[in-house]
This record gives structure tokens, sequence and C-alpha cells, in this order.
């Protein structure tokens, strides 16, 4: 790859591409909500980076297999089954409606038949995908530099999951929050969660934090190029004033999580050495006052190897 690791990210220039590219993959991770079977804290549902984009990975729809693969390289939507059926979308400047009309056509040419709620989740303004013509943008070289700082971002996060021995989701992009996020799990039961993120159901972020997180992540939002966050559920008393030796790295009061500026990262002299201060340092900022079992939760060679 010739191009800077750590692409430049600057929102004000594909913010509206942000903003329909968030719609569309509400739409196909919809569809693999419907097709796939239920997993813990609804991890059946969210989408992977891949070589070319972001990727459903495979899904069953009754006889057959299907993916559904966002190409960023080539900037096609493109749909596969088992039975080597292929369907394509463009991704263009569109609107939402156009897409979801061509998605389902698509996949109803497969055979494949979805049933879904048709608007999107987590967001202020839920206009029905069939409806929304308002997001109509697409950046085509913008979207293939968020995609490529999430390679890089995907590639840190897995280190940092491999340090970790206890109950650790993968490393999946959620389409609700349109972000890319691992969990670590010190393996209790939570509090009832109290619900309230918009037009989201209470008991949906319930079923996601049923146990104790320490979650981490990056979505292109926060700062003027995005931003990589920490959090903790429930936060233990102590955690906002951990102290961060991460430079650009705060607290934020109003969201309850740790960020960390994706340009500090992407201009630091080292940034994967950055990042992974900042995923450490905000875990234990979790792990410490929360009475982890961190020598029965990490690898052995973790606290040695952490930066």
């Amino acid at each position: 790859m010739t191009e800077q690791r750590w692409p430049e990210l600057a929102l004000t220039a594909w913010a509206d591409t942000r903003d329909t590219v968030h719609m569309w993959t509400q739409i196909v991770g919809k569809v693999r909500l419907a097709l796939d079977s239920p997993v813990n804290h609804w991890w059946h549902i969210p989408l992977y980076v891949s070589a070319r984009g972001l990727t459903t990975s495979l899904m069953h729809a009754h006889d057959r297999g299907a993916e559904i693969e966002f190409d960023f390289l080539n900037h096609v939507l493109v749909v596969r089954t088992t039975d080597n059926g292929t369907r394509t979308v463009p991704l263009e400047p569109r609107t939402v409606a156009s897409f979801y009309d061509e998605l389902m056509a698509a996949l109803g040419e497969l055979g494949i038949q979805v049933t879904m709620l048709g608007r999107p989740v987590e967001v202020v303004e839920a206009i029905p995908f069939e409806k929304d013509t308002v997001h109509a943008a697409y950046d085509g070289a913008a979207i293939n530099r968020f995609w490529r700082a999430l390679v890089e971002a995907d590639r840190v996060f897995k280190v940092f999951r491999g340090r970790f021995v206890g109950k650790a989701s993968p490393v999946h992009f959620f389409w609700g929050g349109f972000d890319l996020a691992v969990t670590r799990f010190s393996g209790r039961t939570a509090p009832k969660h109290p619900g309230g993120v918009p037009n989201c159901a209470d008991w949906v972020m319930q079923e996601a934090y049923s146990h104790e997180v320490s979650s981490c992540g990056f979505w292109p939002g926060g700062s003027e190029e995005g931003s990589f966050y920490s959090y903790a559920y429930p936060e233990p008393d102590g955690f906002a004033a951990w102290p961060v030796d991460v430079a650009g790295a705060r607290y934020d009061s109003t969201l309850g999580e740790f960020l960390l500026p994706y340009r500090d990262v992407r201009t630091a002299a080292d940034p994967d050495a950055t990042l992974l201060a900042f995923l450490q340092q905000t875990y234990e900022a979790a792990a410490i006052p929360g009475n982890w079992d961190r020598t029965a939760l990490e690898r052995a060679s973790a606290r040695a190897d952490a930066v």
C-alpha cells in the first residue's frame, strides 16, 4: 500500500458522505440481522473490515449462503451467494431511498427474502429508508480514506484484543453508531442499562450491556478527523479522573468516555504505540478501580508488552 497508512480524515470534507454511507450500512446491517441467528450482545449483526471495505461475512439465507460487501476500491456493493449468484449496486452519489430499492431488488432476484424494520436506529432523525432523499452524497476518495483508517485501527485493536484471555468481542463495525469497536468483559453481570439511546428500544441496550465491560473503538466524530474512544459500563468510581498519560487524550463528561483525536494518533511519531497506550491506560481506568481479576483475565505477557 503506497498511500499514507494513517490517512487524513478532515470531516468538513466528507461529513455528508459519512452520513449517507452510515444509512447504507444500516440497511445492509439489517439484512444481516434478519438472516443470522442471535448471538449475545448483538454480535450477530455487525460488519467487518475486509480487504476491500466492509463485509457482512457469510450469512445464511435458507438454502444458501450469502455475503454483502461494500467495495470501497471499485465503489460497488457486491451481493454474492454460495450458488454462484452475484448482483451489484453502484456506490455513487445517490439517495438512501434509491440504494435501498436497488439492494432489495437485487436480493429478490437472488431469491433472498428479507423482512426488516425499514428505518435507521441510534440516530435522532430516523427517516424511513424508502423515503430518505435527504442523504445522497458519496465522495469515493473520502470513503476510501476512511476505510484505510479502519484497516489500521482494526490491526491495532486486534493486537490489543490478543492481550486479553477473558471474554472479548471480535473487532467489529457497528452500523448503529457507525463505529469500529472491541470490548473486554470482567466476567460479572452488570446493572440493568437505563437505555435512552435515540430511536433504539431500551431492551436492545440492556442486551448489549448485560455484563460489565471496558469498550474501546473509533468513530468519525468527536473531533476534526474523528476520535478513538474508551468507556466502561458500569463506570466505576474514579474512572473519569484516572490519569491517562497520552497526549491529546481527555475524559468527555458529556459522553462519559475518554477520547483521543484521530489526528493525534495519525501525526504521532509512532501511531501504533500511541493508540495502544491509550487503549491500555483507559482499560486500566476501568479494571483497577472496578476490581477486575486481571491475573485471570490478562495474558501473562500483556503488562510487559503494554506500551
